[in-house]
This record gives structure tokens, C-alpha cells and sequence, in this order.
């Protein structure tokens, strides 16, 4: 059930814990990973199992604990086993990794808020906890179902009792920040902004390949995991609206996979742009990169101020300019970098992609201001200073 790949010398011990997802599919995860590996502490991960966490995407030098992944919900009852057989299977792991080689820090990544309970037990023998909050469980709720009944007063329960019982809190922007303390009151532990943006040194080098345009003009590229917080139920449309010309001579793939990627396919297929559109599912980091290095516009169809624009970070590190709503977030990082439709607007958010498909210099101009911004403050090798800053003030070093 575990891969051991470390002597047990060395520095503090930080143990990582993924909900129910293969540190494979967390970019962020194997950031902090690496981060922490290399400022010298030692680093065990708990999440679920998958033929494609090696070396290669783990890390040399990382012990991993694996457990056998649950079949994907479908329904509330299905989701309350899937989220509480992996639970259980973390609690397990992380009593097995404390009892062999203890470890000096815990941390919880992912949602929902219910795995504050594995780490307040550790906490009560000197390890102290730190939540990498990512998404607001309860708002994610209310996005899906569209109410605040008795199971959405359950998750705020448990949320804020996870901000009470971590000694330490990482949160991916300011306006997520600014919910946690104001959700989590007097109680709060301190709180710290590390961005998402991506590592240049794996985003370096890859150049266009023509091939990927497969006889188009044009590559317009998404990438991701596939949500209902993510907006493909309205970029598709966009996409349906665009005159028959423009829409011809671009190819639009979709890179990623997830629990609403079979409601996208079907949705493509009702709006008739199953010809214009392709479902990659999940390629490997050279491909995904190959595709943004080619690609002449990317697509950010949030529409939520909660839900942080990775996708983003990605595009501009490649000096991809792109379309998206208009949302706070994503206008404090990219400014310049992105075209912004009002929130919603299907139509306007298709006519700036056929005017951005139309206009060169202003994409080339688009493209290197977004460069600029990921190389001067968005990039992991500048976000991962406050990361580590926020562990040395923890445990010391």
C-alpha cells in the first residue's frame, strides 16, 4: 500500500494529505512537494491510488501511501461514500506513517472540510495542522444544487471548525483569504496566499507544433479539471454561436477529465459542434504544454469569484492571450493579458473570441504582458517563498 523512498534522516517530517484525488492530477500538490523537498524537510503523501503516480510525476526522494481509489459518485449517498471510505483510509495511513516515522507536520489539501478531524488528532501529540483551503466547500455546494438547505448549514459546520482547528491556513488568493477570516472569526489560524502559477522551469522550451492545428488557421485550447464550477456549459455555447467561417477554421480542444466531462460531450453534441470541438481527457505535462505553446487563444469560462483562474496562470505563462468573465480575481491577475465579457454573456463572450481570432498584434500584445506578469510575480518560484516562509514559522528553521 506504500512506496518508500527516503531513508528516515533528515529534517522535519511533513506529512501531505490529498482528498480523493491522485497526487498525479494535483499540480498543486506536487508543487508544494517539490518546494518542500527541496528546502530540506522530508515529505510522505497520503491520497488515492493511480497507475500514473511514479517517480516522474511524485518526485524522487517522496514516500508515498496510496489507497485504492472509490468508484466516482453519482448521487448524495454515492458521494457520502466515496468521501467517507477515503477518510477512513487516510485516517488509517496517517496512524500507520505517525506510528513508523513520526512526523512533525500535517497538512490537509482539498476539499470538503471533514479531514480537520484526522489532523486534531495528531495535533493533541505536537504536530500541528495546516489546511491548503483551494475551494469553499459550501459554496461549491450551492453552485451545484442551487440552495442553502440543511446540507449546506452542515458543510458551513464543518468549515469553519476546520479554520479553528488549523495552526496555520494556505489559500490560493486574497479574496479567499479575506472569506476564511471573515468565516472563521477570532478563531482563525494565520492566513497565507500562495498562488497557483505554474514552474517556468517545466513551462521553458516547448515550442509550437503546427501538427496540433490539425490543418486550422487557428488552436483555441481550455485545459483543466472538468467541474460544474467551471463553465463549460457556457463556453460551448460561445463556441455554437460563432459564425460557421471563424468557427471552421479553428480547433477547439478541451484538455482534462472529470466528473462534468460527459455532461460537456452531451451538450456539445445537443448544440452541433461536436465536429468543431475534441475531449483530449487527461494528457501527460509535455503534451498539455505542447498544446499551450501552439495554441493562439485559451478559453476561462468561470463565472465565480471563489473559484481561483488556474487556468490562467498557464496561459499567460505561455504567452497565450484568452477570453474570459469578467470576475475580480481574474482581472487582478491577468489585466492586461485577457479580454473580459460581462459575467454570463455567452454572446459577448464568443464575439471578443472572434475578434481576438481576427486581430494578431493585439493577441502577440495580449500574450507578452501576460508573460511578463508570470515571470515577474505569478510563477511558482516566486509563490513558493511565502509557502516555505509560512513552514519555517511553524516549525522552525
Amino acid at each position: 500500500m506504500s512506496t518508500e523512498r527516503i531513508a528516515r534522516s533528515g529534517g522535519k517530517h511533513v506529512l501531505l494529505i490529498v482528498e480523493n484525488v491522485p497526487i498525479a492530477r494535483d499540480h498543486r500538490l506536487r508543487k508544494q512537494v517539490s518546494a518542500l523537498r527541496q528546502a530540506g524537510y522530508r515529505v510522505s503523501v497520503i491520497c488515492r491510488s493511480d497507475p500514473d503516480n511514479d517517480d516522474g510525476r511524485v518526485g524522487h526522494g517522496v514516500r508515498l501511501y496510496q489507497y485504492r481509489a472509490p468508484a466516482d459518485a453519482g448521487s448524495k449517498l454515492g458521494y457520502l461514500w466515496e468521501y467517507g471510505y477515503s477518510w477512513v483510509m487516510a485516517a488509517l495511513l496517517a496512524l500507520r506513517v505517525f506510528l513508523t516515522d513520526r512526523f512533525d507536520a500535517i497538512q490537509i489539501s482539498g476539499t470538503p472540510d471533514i479531514y480537520f478531524a484526522i489532523g486534531a488528532v495528531f495535533r493533541l501529540f505536537g504536530a500541528p495542522l495546516v489546511l491548503d483551503q483551494r475551494d469553499l466547500t459550501p459554496d461549491l455546494y450551492e453552485m451545484r444544487y442551487g440552495r442553502r438547505d440543511a446540507m449546506y448549514r452542515i458543510l458551513r459546520w464543518f468549515e469553519r471548525h476546520s479554520y479553528s482547528a488549523a495552526d496555520r491556513i494556505v489559500t490560493v488568493n486574497g479574496a479567499l483569504r479575506d472569506m476564511i477570516r471573515d468565516r472563521g472569526g477570532e478563531a482563525t489560524g494565520e492566513v497565507t496566499v500562495v498562488g497557483n502559477g505554474p514552474v517556468l522551469a517545466r513551462v521553458r522550451g516547448h515550442r509550437p507544433d503546427p501538427s496540433l492545428k490539425d490543418g486550422k488557421r487557428y488552436l483555441c485550447c481550455w485545459a483543466g479539471l472538468m467541474g460544474p464550477q467551471d463553465g463549460l456549459e457556457l463556453v460551448l455555447p460561445a463556441i455554437a454561436e460563432l459564425p460557421a467561417p471563424i468557427r471552421d477554421e479553428c480547433r477547439f480542444v478541451f484538455i482534462g477529465d472529470g466528473e462534468y466531462r460527459l455532461v460537456a460531450e452531451s451538450l456539445a453534441a445537443e448544440l452541433g459542434v461536436s465536429g468543431a470541438v475534441e475531449f483530449t481527457g487527461w494528457l501527460p505535462e509535455p503534451e498539455v504544454f505542447g498544446y499551450l505553446a501552439t495554441a493562439d487563444l485559451g478559453l476561462e469560462p468561470n463565472v465565480h469569484d471563489i473559484v481561483s483562474p488556474v487556468k490562467g496562470h498557464e496561459y499567460m505563462a505561455f504567452g497565450v492571450p484568452y477570453v474570459a468573465f469578467d470576475t475580480e480575481q481574474t482581472r487582478v491577475m491577468s489585466g492586461p493579458a485577457a479580454c473580459y465579457a460581462k459575467r454570463g454573456e455567452v454572446t459577448e463572450f464568443a464575439n471578443l473570441i472572434a475578434k481576438l481570432l481576427a486581430d494578431d498584434a493585439a493577441r502577440e500584445r495580449m500574450g507578452r504582458a501576460g508573460r511578463e506578469r508570470v515571470e515577474r510575480d505569478l510563477s511558482w518560484e516566486h509563490q513558493q517563498q511565502a509557502y516555505l516562509a509560512m513552514y519555517r514559522r511553524l516549525l522552525g528553521g
